[in-house]
């Protein structure tokens, strides 16, 4: 099967590399489209050099993974962050 490029489909493709586990493994979010709907992988080292570079992929920024991750919070607790007030009183 091949892999999803964003000549493929029209969507750009985002990885967030999440860390790096005891056997070397990198771990990391892959998604198309919208960073903010992605799925868990996990490949080894040169395997992630070659996937990332077969599609194209954008590396998320580390403000644009603290955006996603103040939004991921704020579904799982109704709350938001200091520095991404809702506006609403509480």
């Amino acid at each position: 099967m091949n892999a999803l490029r964003k000549t493929d489909l029209g969507m750009q493709c985002y990885v967030r590399r999440t860390g790096v586990n005891s056997l070397g493994m990198i771990e990391f979010d892959f998604s198309i489209g919208d960073p903010a709907l992605y799925v868990e992988m996990i490949l080894p080292e040169q395997a992630f050099a070659e996937f990332c570079a077969h599609n194209h992929v954008q590396f998320l920024t580390q403000e644009q993974a603290a955006a996603i991750d103040a939004d991921r919070e704020k579904w799982r607790t109704g709350e938001t962050t200091e520095d991404g007030g809702d506006g609403a009183s509480g």
